[in-house]
């Protein structure tokens, strides 16, 4: 794996040097160069540092993983691949995802998951260890939403309106949601045994990666929130 000192290069030149570079690569001392791995294949970044907005904005496989924190934008628009933070994220993490994993260790900022879809075979997860911010899953459309609720110094699981104008997909939360108030189009409720599998397998692979206990965070209780069919403000968003 190449090696490569970025803390004083200008992002431009650093994407520049990351297109012509082939194979897996390390960079060491990232400090808010934006556009990281945006469009990338099949290949492997580790990166040391804060890198800036829009990281691995449509990422189109491979993995990216960050032993930090991250900006805002983390994964915009990704189809596939997968983006692994040691730390927290900003907001908007996953905008228009269509594909691949988001794996965060720490706490998101606002609007993660806006406008989440899936496209054909393919179903975005995003997977937050901490907490997050307002309007989690605000016009959802597709996909898997989880967030765990470790670590969060006492904070709610999720700030405020939670799901607003969510459309499709489905959100899981580690939390009975006693106070958290879903708007009118959603339905929330105790996620039963046939729910949890769905996700068990993405828990199973995010515990692993940031040596958490599987066992004991499946056998938390989790909300499960789904669009309500019923509701004509789906037919708005859902091509027929």
């Amino acid at each position: 794996m190449r090696c490569i000192e970025v803390r004083d290069m200008d992002f431009t030149v650093l994407n520049e040097l990351l297109r012509e570079t082939e194979g897996d690569t390390e960079l060491l001392g990232c400090l808010g160069q934006r556009f990281i791995g945006a469009g990338m294949g099949e290949r492997r970044l580790r990166i040391h540092g804060i890198p800036g907005n829009a990281l691995g904005a449509y990422l189109n496989g491979g993995e990216i993983e960050v032993f930090g924190n991250a900006q805002d934008a983390v994964g915009d628009t990704m189809n596939a691949g997968t983006i692994l933070v040691h730390g927290s994220i900003g907001d908007t993490a996953g905008y228009a995802m269509r594909g691949g994993k988001l794996y965060v260790r720490g706490s998101a900022g606002y609007r993660t998951g806006v406008h989440m879809k899936e496209y054909q075979e393919h179903v975005p997860v995003i997977v937050i260890g901490g907490r997050a911010g307002s309007f989690l899953g605000e016009y959802q459309a597709g996909g898997i939403l989880v967030v765990l609720g470790l670590h969060t110094d006492g904070k709610p699981i999720v700030g405020n309106y939670p799901c607003t104008g969510m459309h499709g997909g489905k959100l899981f939360l580690r939390s009975d949601c006693a106070g958290v108030t879903f708007p009118r189009q959603v339905t929330a409720r105790a996620a039963a045994r046939s729910d949890l599998e769905e996700i068990e397998g993405y828990l199973r692979e995010y515990c692993e990666l940031f040596h958490l206990d599987a066992e004991a965070i499946l056998a938390s209780p989790f909300t499960v929130v789904t669009p309500d069919s019923r509701n004509p403000y789906r037919q708005m968003y859902v091509a027929n």
